[in-house]
């Protein structure tokens, strides 16, 4: 191990948990298995993968349809074309059965739920197809299966205009903005129960953005352990929605504040001048979410957000740091001018991954090692420095041998990456290793399972167009962090 990297371990390691002694518990190999492109289908990508535990396979959603690949060997057992119902976004499976989300052709309209068997690879018997909201982005099982949660994004086509010439920037209501909501669908029966929106529901908290020209849009969803309660992540507003599942309603916006990257162990790299210098800035990170998973720790849940960052599609929520008096090395960053003023900037994202109580309290944040590593090893894009460095998108969680591992995908890397952290300790919580995959490019989605006795990571790359397949094995005895992790 380098120098570098211990010094970032002992920023975030407990002094009470010596280095050694938890290497010797969590220290982890990565073997890669296989790649499949799926450039051979036309207008195929590499998005989101789900496993069927049952045939061994992965499911693997890609805008044209879904992928189905051999999970031991990666070679394509058949190609799901979804034309039909519109472009597939995602896909979850419990128990054989397959549930893609699928948005319309017109986008703003109202899109499905298609249902598919995975033993036959064919429309589920009985009602195969169910309409939701609009946008379907992401949908999830309950964990007993019970129920199935759709997150509506519901994206405007057009966005609302401006409203005079205040700073920090207000806009109006788009004209034609679809609601953003839950679609709670009911397995048994293929029915949607209720369509849970945002309509009354208290905010609280703090650096919520309501004034975008968009109302809340549900990117992700994550339920806890006993299924009482689903967490949405609500990227664009920097909020989380916390979605009562005996009732079926939400019960509260949660606002989650912002990152200070002028403090220590959160520097970020501002400039993209064919240099990378981190630097500690009069800067402020909005988090704003994409993927989010629970997990419960002591009798608590803790929730685990990659806290990528995202604007409005027409951008028309962003402008450089210039326009607000900034100088050099501030005023090429791309800020949020609904919530940045001149001497008081927000970007978007905070360049981590959080882990936070079930109020939305800050328990622990990576911090400046998911770019710092990404430099170290050489992979960083320093063409994203002005943005949102290296975004940390996809999530997957694994426990392993009594550990919980988090697997967090970067969007905006040189090289397809997958940070490695044990969470076990939510506030104790610290970087094991970086999975470099030469070929692959921008980790989309991530999907972790166990399957006869060993534990894997599939890895969805959109820009690359390709699934990559690890072996995850604990290595035994007294073993050094340096021992970790031989990279592809």
């Amino acid at each position: 191990m380098k120098k570098f990297e211990s010094f970032l371990l002992a920023l975030v390691i407990s002094a009470s948990l010596p280095v050694a002694a938890i290497a010797e518990n969590s220290a982890l190999s990565f073997t890669k298995m296989w790649t499949y492109d799926h450039s051979a289908t036309p207008n195929q990508f590499s998005e989101i993968p789900a496993f069927d535990k049952g045939t061994n396979t992965l499911w693997v959603a890609g805008v044209a349809g879904v992928d189905v690949l051999d999970a031991e060997t990666g070679a394509l057992i058949k190609h799901i074309n979804t034309a039909s119902y519109g472009a597939v976004n995602s896909v979850a499976i419990h128990h054989g059965l397959a549930a893609l989300a699928v948005e319309s052709s017109a986008r703003t309209s109202n899109g499905v739920v298609v249902f598919f068997d995975t033993k036959t690879r064919e429309l589920a018997e009985g009602t195969n197809v169910v309409v939701v909201g609009a946008l379907p982005d992401m949908l999830t099982f309950t964990h007993d299966g019970k129920k199935l949660l759709v997150a509506n994004e519901g994206t405007p086509l057009t966005y609302g205009a401006r409203i005079g010439a205040t700073v920090p920037r207000v806009y109006g209501s788009a004209s034609a903005d679809p609601v953003g909501s839950v679609s709670v669908i009911d397995v048994a029966t293929r029915t949607v129960i209720a369509t849970a929106d945002f309509a009354g529901v208290p905010v609280m908290g703090s650096n919520v953005r309501t004034a975008t020209g968009m109302d809340f849009e549900p990117e992700y969803i994550a339920v806890n352990h006993d299924n009482s309660f689903a967490y949405v992540t609500l990227q664009e507003a920097n909020a989380i929605g916390v979605l009562d599942l005996k009732t079926n309603t939400f019960t509260k916006v949660i606002g989650l504040g912002a990152k200070d990257f002028s403090l220590p162990g959160n520097q970020i790299d501002p400039l993209n001048d064919g240099t990378i210098s981190f630097i500690s800035p009069k800067v402020k990170g909005l988090y704003m979410p994409d993927s989010i998973a629970t997990y419960k720790r002591r009798g608590k849940t803790y929730l685990v957000m990659s806290n990528e960052g995202d604007f409005r599609e027409d951008d028309g929520d962003r402008s450089t740091a210039s326009s607000l008096g900034a100088i050099a090395p501030l005023a090429n960053m791309r800020v949020s001018n609904t919530d940045s003023a001149p001497g008081d900037l927000y970007v978007a994202g905070a360049r981590s991954f959080s882990i936070r109580n079930e109020a939305g309290g800050l328990v622990y944040d990576s911090g400046d090692i998911l770019d710092k590593k990404a430099a170290e090893l050489g992979i960083y894009d320093d063409g994203r420095s002005r943005d949102k460095g290296v975004e940390p998108e996809g999530l997957t969680l694994l426990d392993i041998a009594g550990r919980t591992y988090a697997f967090v995908g970067l969007e905006r890397t040189l090289k397809g990456a997958v940070a490695v952290f044990d969470i076990t300790e939510p506030a104790k919580a610290f970087f094991l290793d970086m999975i470099v995959t030469d070929g692959d490019v921008s980790a989309e989605g991530l999907v972790s399972y166990h399957y006869r006795g060993d534990f894997y990571l599939g890895i969805a790359n959109e820009v690359s167009k390709t699934t990559t397949l690890y072996r995850i094995d604990p290595i035994r005895g007294k073993q050094r962090n340096k021992d970790i992790a031989p990279r592809n």
